[in-house]
């Protein structure tokens, strides 16, 4: 098993459940492993390497699994690639043990809300489920607790989705693409390459649920299509309702999601609900009660007249520019993080037309400032609360404060959950304008 994560630890636990002999190699030293993963390894009999000796070991495997998170360049998995060991991933692995029908969810954005609202509207409605794969357990723990499910909603990543061999969604769901991970990618090409991977064991039994504006190849599988923005599509929107066959399914005003980007995570897990043989009538309720996420367009309090909003899940220019989009205030905007590969630039006219000022953080501050100058002012900043400070003196009453950062959180946080974590943190803990 190469990565010491959680997929990591899942697949040598289920593999262990089943009579493997399982090596552990993650070449970060072990002080830097939680110690707590390591001794529930290696109290179930799993043999851990750690450090630069994992990198290097010539054990003869019968096969590994390579862990998402583990760069298929990277040392680690070259190693056992030049010697010709079979190499899936966890995500095979665990689709290969489960048994299970399952719905997968792949997008570059929305991925998490579509997976949920999926779970919590499936449940509803008597068909049992769990949401996994890149959220909650990893798909391989689902396998190995064998709990009693009529079907998995797996969030699928494009990390996951390059070493499957035999994965087979019955439904399939493409919410959208944008420019991302290109630290991981040479090109967005081979990033699109290898999302669309999800299509590609499904036969004309299973159902693929597009973005209708997505230019996709010719499918095998039955395609059922939605957008918020065409017309021409099964799912659309019209006078403030998803339509279907131009009948109303689902009126906005009665769910607690907003903006153009959750209508079509709607629409995707409604036409999943109809997939599965569910009515419009059975899901209204469900998806109605679903609450928002943190980190994504959370309102955190007004101070002064001033909004502030945490949008730390924005890990891509496309996520931002739906955030904004979906400000009708003029907004101060906190971007920046870690350096992803790519630039800022096409977010330009959108940042001239509703942003009045930037505050910059992370690896990423000096070149978005030069990617958006003339276009808006912009501070760097320090660390985030130095951020929180800047954007507050700037900040007007009817304004808005968008913590929308458009790259990952690793350059200064554990996370993007921790990053906005922190963020509301700096929020709650200002005093309210006199």
């Amino acid at each position: 098993m190469l990565g010491a994560g959680l997929s990591g630890t899942a697949t040598a636990l289920l593999l262990r459940s089943e009579g493997a002999e399982v090596t552990v190699l993650d070449n970060a030293e072990e002080k830097n492993l939680l110690k707590s993963t390591l001794e529930n390894l290696r109290g179930h009999g799993v043999r851990v390497i750690c450090g630069p000796a994992a990198n290097t070991d010539q054990t003869n495997y019968d096969f590994a699994v390579l862990s998402p998170g583990i760069d298929p360049v990277s040392p680690l998995a070259r190693n056992f690639m030049s010697r010709k060991i079979d190499i899936i991933g966890e995500l095979e692995l665990g689709w290969r043990s489960c048994g299970l029908p399952i719905i997968a969810v792949t997008g570059t954005n929305g991925k998490t809300t579509t997976t949920e609202l999926l779970a919590q509207m499936l449940n509803a409605c008597g068909q049992r489920t769990i949401a996994c794969g890149n959220i909650g357990k990893p798909l391989s723990e689902v396998a190995r607790e064998q709990e009693p499910l009529d079907l998995l909603t797996v969030e699928v990543s494009s990390f996951q989705l390059e070493t499957i061999n035999t994965f087979r969604p019955s439904i399939a769901l493409w919410l959208n693409f944008a420019p991302d991970h290109l630290d991981r990618y040479r090109s967005i090409a081979e990033y699109r390459a290898a999302k669309l991977r999800i299509f590609e064991n499904q036969t004309a039994d299973d159902v693929a649920i597009v973005n209708a504006v997505e230019g996709l190849l010719a499918l095998r599988a039955r395609k059922i299509t939605f957008s918020a923005y065409s017309d021409h599509a099964d799912f659309r929107l019209a006078s403030g309702a998803i339509v279907y066959d131009n009948e109303p399914v689902l009126r906005l005003s009665q769910t607690k999601l907003r903006g153009s980007h959750n209508i079509e995570n709607l629409m995707a897990t409604i036409a999943a609900g109809m997939a599965r043989g569910l009515s419009f009538e059975q899901m209204v309720q469900p998806l109605s009660a679903y609450e928002p996420r943190p980190h994504r367009c959370e309102f955190v309090r007004q101070i002064g007249g001033v909004d502030y909003i945490n949008d730390s899940k924005a890990t891509n220019l496309d996520a931002v520019e739906k955030a904004l989009l979906a400000q009708s205030k003029p907004v101060v905007l906190i971007a920046g993080g870690k350096d992803k590969g790519f630039d800022f630039q096409p977010l330009r006219p959108l940042v001239q037309e509703k942003v009045k000022s930037t505050i910059l953080i992370g690896e990423m501050a000096e070149r978005i400032a030069r990617d958006w100058s003339g276009a808006v002012t912009a501070e760097i900043a320090s660390s985030l609360a130095d951020a929180v400070e800047r954007a507050r003196a700037v900040a007007k009453p009817g304004e808005v404060i968008l913590f929308s950062p458009g790259t990952s959180s690793f350059d200064m946080f554990k996370s993007y959950a921790d990053r906005g974590d922190q963020f509301r943190a700096l929020v709650q803990a200002l005093p309210q304008a006199s």
